[in-house]
């Protein structure tokens, strides 16, 4: 049985901590007027003036005439109507103005929300990822896998701490403590057509219900799947493995619909304008393969600790053939999505990238040589799959490349051009590191690594190729 040691629960611990501080600090420093965020922005701006509306021309005016006023001031002489035509253009500009300031102050304290919240879905999104190739797994009734149930039901125990953290989230969208969802907020969508028209689906209500169902259906076939295992064990017959085995397919019919529409909701909404047909497997590609690369890092950790010892490099090998193919296949629906939108050119839809290649250019298309280039080259060397520090390399840069897809899907839309990575992002990501590997190892030390009565696990110690 895997022992939990001490020096990786206090590096759990140290990192949660330390998170903690930064997240705290993230939303101190966050404005709370619009004079502070319009500080906060010119502190940042390099060269970029703020005299907005010097120099510029008052309609109606006539030039060369002018008159006196009581303190022997010049003006210039304008008529009733264009004195009248000046207030209104005024009273526009400086409706306009309070209007652009208290955008900048939403997305300023969007920040620290909006990093808390990538870190949030990341990391949930491994534990996710990982419980749809188990289920997989336990479908096609995988000979070769067996061997790494356990680690598999280990990160998904994640899916419980992680899921109520993303629930909270989202709960306190709803109570407006946050400008995440700009579709919840009544003034914008009383202004809004195409919000009004949307209100059936996106409202808060209905938003939180959907959540729930959700959570509760990804929860659920963990938990109960994870008792037959164990249960499997323990018993003379393969009943509980059929039973799994059945479970396991009729859930993967649940997870792709659900996938698909909570993609839609946490992800898609925040952009409420913008839709792809695409986006659902989008996001399961990006998880899938976070999942996949997690699992093969965790069994290299544990196999070089001895808890592993059936475990080879054909396991290993597979695991790396994964990691490679679903970088291949994640690039072709990125793309597919991309191509097809930009040569349609339809404003709607092309605005969604217009604005992270202009004001994400380093995340957007770093993240693309991350999530595919990088595999490509190092992984694409059969030898290399069996590489145990290789794979770990390649698992790391895979991981951050993926970190930075969900970044660039919420940020644009809740910081706009306010952004950068700094403490929120940072504390954001060390904490949920914390928590997920606490979590995580301490699942797996409850019970021991190796099923014994799989029906398939003398198949997947053989497993050679």
């Amino acid at each position: 049985m895997y022992t939990f040691s001490n020096r990786l629960r206090i590096g759990s611990f140290i990192l949660m901590a330390v998170g903690l501080i930064g997240i705290a600090i993230g939303f101190i420093s966050a404005p709370s007027t619009v004079e502070e965020a319009k500080a906060m922005v010119a502190s940042h701006a390099e060269g970029h003036g703020g005299d907005h509306g010097d120099g510029h021309a008052v309609p109606g005016e006539t030039e060369g005439e002018v008159h006196m006023d009581e303190a022997g001031m010049q003006h210039p002489t304008v008529g009733m109507g264009a004195e009248v035509e000046h207030g209104n253009a005024l009273a526009h500009d400086q409706e306009h103005e309070m209007s652009h300031d208290e955008h900048l102050l939403h997305q300023l304290q969007n920040r620290p929300w909006s990093a808390l919240y990538v870190a949030a879905l990341f990391f949930f999104f491994i534990a996710l990822g990982v419980l749809a190739f188990y289920a997989i797994q336990r479908a096609a009734q995988a000979g070769w896998s067996p061997l790494l149930f356990r680690v598999m039901e280990g990160i998904t125990a994640y899916l419980v701490p992680g899921g109520i953290i993303v629930f909270v989230i989202l709960l306190l969208s709803v109570l407006h403590l946050n400008h995440i969802f700009v579709w919840m907020d009544p003034e914008v969508v009383a202004h809004d057509e195409l919000l009004q028209g949307k209100q059936g689906y996106l409202n808060p209500t209905f938003f939180l219900i959907r959540a729930a169902i959700f959570l509760a259906g990804w929860i659920f076939y963990r938990e109960y799947s994870r008792k037959l295992s164990l249960a499997q064990d323990e018993a003379t017959d393969n009943t509980n493995f059929v039973k799994n085995f059945k479970w396991s397919a009729a859930f993967l019919v649940f997870y792709l619909v659900t996938e698909s529409i909570m993609s839609w909701d946490w992800i898609m909404s925040v952009d409420p304008h913008w839709f792809s047909t695409l986006f659902g497997w989008y996001v399961f590609a990006s998880m899938f393969v976070s999942g996949i690369t997690v699992i093969a890092m965790v069994v290299i950790y544990l196999k070089s600790r001895g808890y592993l010892p059936d475990v080879n490099d054909s396991h290993l090998h597979d695991l790396a053939k994964f990691m490679f193919g679903i970088s291949i296949f994640w690039t072709y629906l990125w793309f597919a999505q991309f191509m097809l939108i930009w040569y349609a050119d339809i404003p709607e839809e092309v605005t969604y990238f217009v604005t992270r290649i202009d004001d994400y250019k380093l995340p957007f298309f770093g993240m693309i040589v991350m999530n595919f280039l990088f595999p490509i080259l190092v992984l694409m060397n059969s030898d290399y799959k069996r590489v145990n520090w290789f794979v770990v390399m390649a698992g790391i840069i895979i991981l951050l490349g993926h970190y930075l897809d969900v970044f660039n899907m919420i940020m644009p839309a809740t910081v706009g051009d306010q952004w950068y990575i700094g403490i929120p992002e940072i504390s954001s990501v060390l904490f949920f590191m914390g928590l997920f590997t606490f979590w995580i190892f301490r699942a797996m030390a409850t019970v021991p690594l190796q099923p014994k009565r799989n029906p398939f696990i003398e198949e997947s110690r053989q497993f050679h190729y």
